[in-house]
């Protein structure tokens, strides 16, 4: 139906004319255009030209999903690019961001490509590794498990990290004692007061499957053997095969049942046969895997922290028990100090029970405060808008001593703050499963930094070197405190000066693909022992081979 300029019909007109007798056209002078209804209209294509102008041309920030546009995630899609997506993302469970995430935006994604590739060199780009790709295949002189010719019980010590690889050394210790492994026993009584079961936090059943070959895994002691006599031993620490073949396997004589009454530490970091080292490493990367609650909780964290972009997992060791234990009371009230001097006082299994925290602190053996790492991070480069998961516990003085730390980086997140209480209400009593959740996001994160070099420090490190995952920032505790010192009396100023000389000090202190260190020289006993570089922070050249092919022989996935 066409519209005529009176507003009528066709039709009306027609009837219209046919009822009225016929008029006399009048010529009427033409209308002069109305300048105000020009000026309108001019208004109104110029506003209609610069909307659709904007909807082609800016970009709308909107919360990641699975049917986002990809125009939305141009700079993102630009670090996707240069940082791996997850070695099996299959088995990651896809998650949209909370809409309180959703709404913040990654601050590089306003600088040009030019400033992104000076700073994704300077502070993201992962170490070289030089061809260097996971070797755990066993040699082909490897056999089966032979006979088994008793039952190995395990009763770890320690937090979750410490319990990890003892666990390790154990079903090492199973295959060379030729002992079927019975599953190990978890810490319940330590600081942590944790009553989780190994099934808990570890995938039990992969776990027995994944070691079929290696060592015979059985859920519960015959019940036949319930009230046997069993041998009770404290392993010696860092043994090698000989202690192990001599003279605990002669105990298998006398009883039908060992039980090791502590893991940590009880096998050498070294001169162990190379079948031996590999069996270690498929144990800790490959069958040690966190129970699928976790691991799907973990990574849902994985995915709402890289919806900020690149980020960092930072190892905060600034605990009660840790700042108890090691003495150091720097930057903390009289107040503090003396709870943490009681503390250490009453734990009965600390033996150091008098500290000199100034001394502990000169010495560089004393985890950096809060605010020291927010001065290291900015000396390093790391702008305030960078995304920092605190992968740690509650940290000791709350708030008060995270003031100056959230000052320099705002964007300070932890699982507490990426999910639900609904979300972590399954792990949240239980101190070392939520440790889990923080494994899974240290080992992911595109940059690793610890406060600390403790158990779970050297774990992720040892994690994600094995995986060639990224830099693993080490801080040089010894050579920042001095520098931290000058600061503070008022002799250096934060700056181009202090930046160089911290960015000078940790040019070889990010997580290099190299051999595994031995002992200090000179060292003797026992001290030389501890002075060697931890088998799980760095199990090259063991585990970790150079090699022209470009695949691997293990799986890349993090457990």
């Amino acid at each position: 139906m066409c519209y005529c300029s009176d507003g009528r019909s066709n039709e009306h007109r027609k009837a219209a004319n046919s009822a009225q007798p016929p008029l006399t056209v009048i010529q009427l002078p033409r209308r002069v255009a109305d300048p105000f209804a020009i000026l309108r209209r001019l208004l109104i294509a110029t506003v209609s030209f610069l909307a659709v102008t904007t909807l082609l041309f800016v970009h709308v920030q909107v919360p990641s999903s699975s049917s986002s546009s990809s125009s939305s995630h141009s700079h993102r899609n630009y670090f996707t690019d240069k940082f791996p997506a997850f070695h099996d993302p299959q088995r990651w469970t896809r998650e949209q961001a909370p809409p309180y995430l959703s709404k913040a935006t990654f601050a590089a994604s306003k600088l040009n490509d030019s400033r992104w590739d000076s700073d994704y060199e300077k502070l993201w780009k992962p170490p070289p590794n030089h061809g260097f790709l996971p070797c755990t295949k066993p040699t082909p002189n490897y056999t089966t498990y032979p006979e088994s010719r008793g039952y190995l019980l395990v009763h770890t010590n320690g937090g979750l990290n410490q319990m990890r690889t003892g666990i390790c050394d154990m079903v090492v210790v199973a295959r060379i004692i030729n002992a079927t492994l019975v599953i190990p026993e978890l810490d319940k009584k330590s600081f942590w007061q944790d009553n989780s079961n190994f099934s808990d936090i570890f995938d039990e059943e992969w776990f027995i499957n994944s070691l079929a070959n290696d060592v015979k895994i059985i859920n519960k002691l015959p019940k036949n053997l319930v009230h046997a006599t069993k041998m009770v031993i404290q392993f010696k620490s860092w043994s090698t095969m000989d202690y192990y073949e001599n003279e605990i396997a002669s105990m298998w004589d006398f009883y039908k049942v060992i039980r090791a009454s502590k893991t940590d530490s009880r096998l050498a970091n070294n001169k162990l046969p190379s079948d031996i080292q590999k069996l270690r490493c498929r144990t800790c990367f490959e069958a040690l895997r966190f129970s699928p609650r976790i691991e799907q909780m973990g990574k849902i964290l994985v995915e709402r922290m890289r919806s900020f972009g690149p980020y960092i997992a930072l190892h905060l060791r600034y605990e009660k028990d840790m700042l108890a234990f090691s003495g150091c009371t720097h930057d903390l009230s009289t107040a503090e100090a003396e709870e943490l001097r009681i503390i250490r006082e009453r734990t009965a299994y600390w033996k150091r029970k008098h500290v000199d925290p100034i001394e502990e602190r000169s010495k560089g053996l004393c985890p950096l405060t809060p605010k020291e790492v927010g001065i290291f991070l900015t000396a390093l480069g790391y702008p305030s808008s960078t995304p920092i998961y605190i992968a740690a516990g509650e940290i000791y003085g709350g708030e008060s001593h995270m003031a100056e730390l959230r000052s320099r980086y705002p964007l300070l997140m932890s699982k507490e703050k990426l999910a639900s209480v609904e979300e972590l209400e399954p792990f949240s009593i239980h101190a070392s499963q939520m440790a889990a959740l923080d494994y899974i996001v240290s080992v992911e994160s595109d940059v690793f930094v610890h406060s600390y070099p403790g158990n779970m420090a050297r774990a992720v490190e040892g994690h994600r070197r094995f995986l060639s995952r990224g830099r693993s920032i080490s801080p040089d505790r010894k050579a920042l405190v001095h520098l931290f010192d000058k600061l503070a009396n008022g002799k250096m100023t934060e700056g181009i000066n202090l930046s160089n000389k911290i960015i000078d000090l940790h040019q070889k202190r990010q997580g290099l693909l190299r051999k595994r260190k031995g002992p200090i020289s000179g060292t003797k006993g026992l001290d030389r022992f501890r002075s060697e570089e931890a088998f799980y922070s760095n199990p090259l050249p063991d585990c970790i081979c150079q090699t022209p092919t470009p695949t691997a022989n293990a799986s890349h996935v993090v457990r």
